[in-house]
Protein backbone atom coordinates (compact mmCIF):
# COMPACT_ATOMS: atom_id res chain seq x y z
CA UNK A 1 0.00 0.00 0.00
CA UNK A 2 2.77 2.64 -0.74
CA UNK A 3 0.78 4.37 -3.53
CA UNK A 4 -1.73 5.40 -0.70
CA UNK A 5 -2.21 9.64 -0.08
CA UNK A 6 -0.19 9.52 2.65
CA UNK A 7 2.55 7.92 0.86
CA UNK A 8 2.51 11.61 -0.94
CA UNK A 9 1.84 13.66 1.99
CA UNK A 10 5.13 12.03 3.66
CA UNK A 11 6.91 12.78 0.58
CA UNK A 12 5.90 16.74 0.30
CA UNK A 13 6.50 16.62 4.15
CA UNK A 14 10.14 15.86 3.06
CA UNK A 15 10.62 17.96 0.72
CA UNK A 16 9.50 20.42 2.24
CA UNK A 17 11.81 19.90 5.52
CA UNK A 18 14.81 19.25 2.87
CA UNK A 19 13.73 22.70 1.53
CA UNK A 20 15.20 24.28 4.49
CA UNK A 21 18.67 23.75 3.46
CA UNK A 22 18.32 26.33 0.15
CA UNK A 23 16.37 28.44 1.58
CA UNK A 24 16.72 31.21 4.02
CA UNK A 25 15.34 31.33 7.67
CA UNK A 26 15.65 35.04 8.05
CA UNK A 27 17.33 37.57 6.47
CA UNK A 28 18.36 41.08 7.95
CA UNK A 29 20.44 44.13 7.29
CA UNK A 30 23.93 45.17 9.44
CA UNK A 31 24.97 48.80 9.46
CA UNK A 32 28.92 48.79 9.97
CA UNK A 33 29.85 52.39 9.44
CA UNK A 34 28.33 53.99 6.48
CA UNK A 35 27.74 50.78 4.51
CA UNK A 36 24.12 48.79 4.77
CA UNK A 37 24.81 44.77 4.42
CA UNK A 38 22.52 42.40 4.11
CA UNK A 39 23.07 39.06 6.07
CA UNK A 40 21.14 35.77 5.91
CA UNK A 41 20.67 33.10 8.28
CA UNK A 42 20.92 29.44 6.86
CA UNK A 43 20.60 26.14 7.94
CA UNK A 44 24.32 24.83 6.80
CA UNK A 45 25.95 27.60 8.60
CA UNK A 46 24.98 26.34 12.22
CA UNK A 47 25.26 22.58 13.26
CA UNK A 48 22.49 22.01 15.57
CA UNK A 49 20.14 23.17 12.61
CA UNK A 50 21.78 20.75 10.32
CA UNK A 51 21.47 17.92 12.85
CA UNK A 52 17.40 18.74 13.39
CA UNK A 53 16.65 19.72 9.41
CA UNK A 54 18.48 16.09 8.94
CA UNK A 55 16.37 14.63 11.04
CA UNK A 56 12.92 16.04 9.87
CA UNK A 57 13.95 15.14 6.55
CA UNK A 58 15.08 11.56 6.40
CA UNK A 59 12.36 10.32 9.12
CA UNK A 60 9.04 11.19 6.50
CA UNK A 61 11.11 9.31 4.00
CA UNK A 62 11.78 6.24 6.28
CA UNK A 63 8.15 6.07 7.33
CA UNK A 64 6.92 6.22 3.31
CA UNK A 65 8.44 2.53 3.39
CA UNK A 66 6.49 1.23 6.68
CA UNK A 67 3.40 0.76 5.60
CA UNK A 68 2.97 -2.79 6.89
CA UNK A 69 2.84 -1.32 10.05
CA UNK A 70 0.53 1.52 10.41
CA UNK A 71 0.91 2.21 14.19
CA UNK A 72 4.49 2.29 14.13
CA UNK A 73 3.92 5.30 11.04
CA UNK A 74 1.65 7.03 12.83
CA UNK A 75 4.36 7.16 15.59
CA UNK A 76 6.97 8.42 13.41
CA UNK A 77 4.92 11.33 11.78
CA UNK A 78 4.41 12.08 15.45
CA UNK A 79 7.89 11.89 16.12
CA UNK A 80 8.54 14.09 12.64
CA UNK A 81 6.10 16.65 14.30
CA UNK A 82 8.27 17.11 17.29
CA UNK A 83 11.48 17.57 15.16
CA UNK A 84 10.00 20.07 13.08
CA UNK A 85 8.40 21.94 15.97
CA UNK A 86 11.77 21.63 17.78
CA UNK A 87 13.39 23.36 14.96
CA UNK A 88 10.71 26.08 14.73
CA UNK A 89 11.71 26.66 18.02
CA UNK A 90 15.70 26.50 17.79
CA UNK A 91 15.07 29.15 14.81
CA UNK A 92 12.47 31.81 16.88
CA UNK A 93 15.44 31.56 19.32
CA UNK A 94 18.36 32.23 17.72
CA UNK A 95 16.69 34.66 15.25
CA UNK A 96 15.59 36.74 18.58
CA UNK A 97 19.39 36.47 20.02
CA UNK A 98 20.55 37.31 16.65
CA UNK A 99 18.26 40.50 16.27
CA UNK A 100 20.00 41.90 19.66
CA UNK A 101 23.54 40.95 18.58
CA UNK A 102 26.20 43.74 18.24
CA UNK A 103 25.56 45.49 15.94
CA UNK A 104 21.97 45.08 15.56
CA UNK A 105 19.90 44.58 12.50
CA UNK A 106 18.10 47.30 11.52
CA UNK A 107 15.48 45.46 9.76
CA UNK A 108 14.83 41.80 9.13
CA UNK A 109 12.29 39.09 7.66
CA UNK A 110 11.18 35.60 8.07
CA UNK A 111 12.50 33.99 4.68
CA UNK A 112 10.55 30.64 3.20
CA UNK A 113 12.77 28.34 5.33
CA UNK A 114 11.09 29.71 8.16
CA UNK A 115 7.45 28.77 6.82
CA UNK A 116 8.25 25.53 5.15
CA UNK A 117 8.67 23.48 8.92
CA UNK A 118 5.22 24.43 9.26
CA UNK A 119 4.28 23.30 6.15
CA UNK A 120 5.54 20.18 7.19
CA UNK A 121 3.75 19.61 9.78
CA UNK A 122 0.39 20.33 8.22
CA UNK A 123 1.73 17.47 5.93
CA UNK A 124 2.20 15.07 8.43
CA UNK A 125 -0.85 15.45 10.52
CA UNK A 126 -2.66 14.98 6.81
CA UNK A 127 -0.41 11.70 6.65
CA UNK A 128 -1.73 10.74 10.43
CA UNK A 129 -4.99 10.90 8.88
CA UNK A 130 -4.77 9.10 5.95
CA UNK A 131 -2.53 6.43 7.96
CA UNK A 132 -5.64 6.14 10.60
CA UNK A 133 -8.20 6.20 7.91
CA UNK A 134 -6.29 2.91 6.74
CA UNK A 135 -6.35 1.51 9.82
CA UNK A 136 -9.81 1.78 10.54
CA UNK A 137 -10.41 0.42 6.86
CA UNK A 138 -8.72 -2.50 7.86
CA UNK A 139 -10.11 -3.15 10.78
CA UNK A 140 -13.85 -2.91 9.11
CA UNK A 141 -12.42 -5.17 6.78
CA UNK A 142 -11.02 -8.12 9.22
CA UNK A 143 -14.85 -7.54 11.45
CA UNK A 144 -16.63 -8.82 8.03
CA UNK A 145 -14.45 -11.67 7.79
Amino acid sequence: MIQRKQSIWLLLAALCAAGVFLFPLYKGEIKTGDVMQGKALMVPERFPFVLIAVVMSVLPLVTIFMFGDRKRQVRMSVMGIVANSTFISLMLFTVTRWQSETPPLLGGSYGIGSVLPVMSIILLVMAIIGIRRDEKLVRSVDRLR
